[in-house]
C-alpha cells in the first residue's frame, strides 16, 4: 500500500500548483482539483497504469474518474508526505476510518457534557434528573434534511415580572431556543449570517467520566468529540461578522487538538491567541498528578486584519501600582532608560542621545539631534534640538546652546556599568513636550542623574495572557453566585465565574452599536447574565442569543435571565417544534418494557422511521429482544428513529401531517423575515 502512495505522491509532483514554493505538498489543493474534475490532474492520473486501474472504470469504453475514492486516498491517514500532517495523526485529528476530522463530512448530533457523570448511555446532571444520552454519528449519506431551518415553537416574550406570547420577532430581541444546539445555530443562519459580533462557548471538555464511561476506546471519544466540534464550528463561522470572533473555553486534555482544528477551519493566520484562566485557584485535588488551577480561552477572528480588541479594565491590583499624584492625576514611576531586551543603540540606534537638564528650571529643556558619526563612536551631536514657542521643534547649534545656557547637565542613557543603552521613547519631539507637562522626574545621586517618567494611570490596559485576579474563581462568582440567585439551592454543577465572561465580552464588543453575543452551550445563562451586566454599566444595547437542549433551560437559565434582567430588558424563549425528538424525550423517560413497546407502536404509525429498516422485521416480543438489556432496548429504539426528522422542518410548516399551530406559524415566520 506504501507503495502506492508513492506512487500517487510522484504522479502529483508533476504538477506544480500541488506543491509550494518551498516544496511542500498541497493536500487541500489536490483534493479541490479532483472534486472539480481538474482534466490536467484527471489526465495525469490516467497515464499511469496504477492509478487507472484504481481511480478509473471503464463503461462501454468511456472510463468514469472516481474522485470520491481518489478524495479517500489523499486524505487517508497513510498519505502523510507532510510534518503538519504526520503531527495531526499524531494526536488523533483522524476518525475510526482513516479520514481526517477536517474533511469528514459526518454529522455528530450530541456530545456528553462536561459536567454529566455517564452511565453507559445515560448522564446524570445532579442526584435529582437522570437523561439518557444518546451519541449519534451520522455519515453524509445518512443525512438529507437534518440541517434545515426548523419551525419554532411555544414563542414567549419575558419581561423582569412576567410573560407574554410573542407573535413576532423584532430586531433588537434577545434570544434563547431550545433544542439541539447544531439545528438551533443551523436555523440561526437565515436571519442572523454575517452578523455576530462575539460567539462565546463553553463546550465538553470530553474529560474525566464522560470520556471513560463509554464502551469504547479513547481514540473513538477523541475523534467523536473532534467531529461534534467541527460540525459546530463550520456554522458558527458562517454566523460571524467580517469583524467578529469567537472564544472557546477549553482544558489541556482537548487544547491542542482543538487549535490545530481551529486553525484549519479558520485559518493560522486568524489565530488571535490564547488567554490562561485561574478558574480554580485551590487546583483540583482528584487530579492523580498535578492539581489542575486552569482553562485557557482560545480565540480566533473571522479576518484578523478588521478584528479590534477593547483596553481591560485595571484591576485592584493594577490601580495600586499608580500610587503617586500630582495636578494631572495618579500615575507611577518607571525608568527611562531602558534596560531588557533591544536596549542598546546596536539595536536602535534612533534611541540614543543626550538629554540637556538644566539645574535652574529644574527640567529637561532640550535634546541631542543628529549624531556626528556612526553609532559604534562616543555620542556627539550635531545639533541641539528644543521647542519655540510655536510648539515646534528648532535647531541650533551645541557652541550656541552650552554658551547660552550655563547651568545644563548632559544626560546620557548609560547604566550602571557603564554600558550604552537607549532611551524608552525615540521621539525627540514627544519627550520635550512631555518635559513641558511635567512627566519627569530627575534625581541626582553622587554626581549621577537619573531620569524617570510618569506613566499616567489608564483607563484600561491591553489584556495579558494570563488572568489569575481571584474575581475569575468559578467557584465564588460562578457557583456561590448562581446559588444566591436561587436563593441557596444549587441548580447547575460548574458555572462559569461571570466575570470572566464580562471580561471576555467587554473586550471583543462595542456597547453602543448593538453588538450581538452568542452562546450555543448555554448551560446556566452566564453568558445573557454578563451581556445584561455590562450594558447596566455602560448602558450599552448589546444583544444575546442562547442555545440550549437540556430541559434545565426552563429551570435554571431562563429563570437566571429573568432574575437579574432590569425593568426595561426583556428576550424570546422559543423552542424548535419537535418532532422524532418527541419520542427521543419519551424513550428516555421510558421506565419499563411495556412503555418501550407501546412507544414502538406509535412510532411505526408516525412513518418517521429509519429508511435503513425494515419495519416488518422488527419484534419488540421476539426474544433476541427481551434478551436485551433495558438500557440496549432504549439505544435500540432510538436507533430505528429516523434523525433527520427530529424537529419540524421550516419548508413544511403548512404541512396538516405535522399539525403547526397558526400562533406557531406567525412568530416562525416573523423569525425568518417572511411575514
Amino acid at each position: 500500500m506504501t507503495n502506492f502512495y508513492d506512487t500517487v505522491l510522484n504522479i502529483l509532483k508533476k504538477d506544480n500548483r500541488f506543491f509550494s514554493t518551498e516544496g511542500e505538498f498541497l493536500r487541500n489543493a489536490v483534493y479541490e482539483a479532483a472534486m472539480k474534475m481538474d482534466p490536467k490532474l484527471i489526465r495525469l492520473l490516467f497515464e499511469n497504469a496504477d492509478t487507472k486501474a484504481r481511480f478509473f472504470t471503464d463503461i462501454d469504453g468511456v472510463f468514469v474518474f472516481d474522485k470520491v475514492g481518489f478524495g479517500w486516498v489523499i486524505n487517508n491517514r497513510e498519505f502523510l508526505p507532510d510534518s503538519y500532517t504526520r503531527y495531526k495523526n499524531k494526536i488523533g485529528l483522524v476518525n475510526g476510518n482513516g479520514n481526517f476530522i477536517s474533511t469528514s463530512n459526518d454529522t455528530e448530533l450530541v456530545f456528553p457534557y462536561k459536567d454529566c457523570v455517564l452511565e453507559g448511555g445515560q448522564q446524570k446532571e445532579d442526584q435529582k434528573k437522570t437523561e439518557i444520552f444518546f451519541n449519534a454519528t451520522l455519515a453524509p449519506d445518512d443525512v438529507d434534511r437534518m440541517l434545515s431551518p426548523k419551525v419554532l415553537s411555544s414563542g414567549i416574550k419575558i419581561i423582569k415580572n412576567g410573560k407574554k406570547i410573542a407573535k413576532h420577532y423584532q430586531e433588537t430581541d434577545n434570544l434563547v431556543v431550545k433544542g439541539n444546539n447544531l439545528l438551533s445555530i443551523a436555523s440561526l443562519l437565515p436571519r442572523f449570517e454575517g452578523k455576530i459580533k462575539l460567539i462565546y462557548i463553553d463546550p465538553p471538555y470530553n474529560t474525566g467520566g464522560a470520556a471513560n464511561t463509554f464502551a469504547y476506546n479513547n481514540t473513538f471519544n477523541h475523534s467523536t468529540w473532534l467531529t461534534f466540534m467541527k460540525n459546530r464550528l463550520e456554522i458558527a463561522k458562517r454566523l460571524l461578522k467580517n469583524d467578529g470572533s469567537i472564544c472557546i473555553a477549553i482544558d489541556d486534555e482537548e487544547y491542542a487538538h482543538l487549535k490545530i482544528l481551529c486553525d484549519e477551519l479558520f485559518g493560522r493566520d486568524n489565530y488571535i491567541g490564547t488567554i490562561v484562566i485561574q478558574s480554580n485557584p485551590r487546583g483540583r485535588t482528584i487530579n492523580s498528578q498535578f492539581a489542575t488551577c486552569h482553562e485557557y480561552a482560545l480565540f480566533y477572528a473571522k479576518n484578523i486584519n478588521l478584528v479590534v480588541i477593547n483596553d481591560q479594565e485595571l484591576t485592584d491590583e493594577q490601580a495600586e501600582e499608580f500610587g503617586k499624584a500630582d495636578k494631572e492625576g495618579k500615575y507611577r514611576l518607571l525608568p527611562f532608560r531602558r534596560s531588557g531586551g533591544t536596549s542598546t543603540p546596536e539595536e536602535r540606534p534612533n534611541s540614543e542621545f543626550a538629554l540637556y537638564y538644566s539645574t535652574k528650571a529644574k527640567n529637561i529643556i532640550a535634546v541631542g539631534g543628529e549624531r556626528i558619526g556612526d553609532h559604534t563612536h562616543a555620542y556627539k551631536p550635531k545639533d541641539i534640538l528644543f521647542l519655540n514657542n510655536n510648539n515646534d521643534i528648532q535647531k541650533i547649534s551645541p557652541e550656541l546652546f552650552f554658551a547660552n545656557n550655563k547651568s545644563v547637565i548632559t544626560i546620557l542613557p548609560v547604566d550602571i556599568y557603564g554600558k550604552r543603552r537607549v532611551w524608552r521613547w525615540s521621539d525627540r519631539k514627544a519627550i520635550l513636550l512631555g518635559a513641558q507637562n511635567n512627566n519627569f522626574v530627575i534625581s541626582e545621586k553622587d554626581g549621577k542623574y537619573t531620569v524617570q517618567l510618569k506613566d499616567r494611570i489608564k483607563e484600561g490596559r491591553k489584556p495579558k495572557t494570563i488572568w489569575n485576579d481571584s474575581k475569575y474563581d468559578a467557584s465564588a462568582n460562578g457557583t456561590i453566585l448562581l446559588k444566591k440567585i436561587f436563593d441557596g439551592e444549587k441548580l447547575f454543577s460548574y458555572p462559569k465565574s461571570i466575570h470572566t465572561v464580562k471580561d471576555i465580552v467587554n473586550m471583543l464588543t462595542v456597547s453602543s452599536t448593538g453588538d450581538i453575543v452568542l452562546d450555543f452551550f448555554a448551560g446556566s445563562g452566564t453568558t445573557a447574565h454578563a451581556v445584561l451586566e455590562l450594558n447596566k454599566a455602560d448602558d450599552g444595547n448589546r444583544q444575546f442569543i442562547l442555545c440550549e437542549q437540556m430541559d434545565y433551560i426552563e429551570t435554571v437559565t431562563v429563570p437566571r435571565i429573568q432574575k437579574v434582567m432590569n425593568q426595561t430588558d426583556s428576550f424570546i424563549y422559543c423552542e424548535l417544534a419537535k418532532l422524532n425528538q418527541k419520542y427521543v424525550d419519551r424513550i428516555q423517560d421510558a421506565s419499563d418494557e411495556d412503555s418501550l413497546v407501546s412507544l414502538w407502536s406509535e412510532m411505526q404509525a408516525t412513518g418517521f422511521i429509519s429508511s435503513k429498516i425494515d419495519p416488518k422485521a422488527i419484534d419488540l416480543k421476539a426474544v433476541d429482544f427481551k434478551n436485551l438489556s433495558f438500557k440496549n432496548k432504549k439505544c435500540l429504539l432510538m436507533e430505528l428513529l429516523d434523525l433527520n426528522q427530529l424537529y419540524i422542518n421550516y419548508c413544511d410548516i403548512d404541512d396538516k401531517t405535522f399539525d403547526v399551530s397558526d400562533q406557531d406559524k406567525v412568530f416562525t415566520r416573523s423569525f425568518y423575515g417572511e411575514e
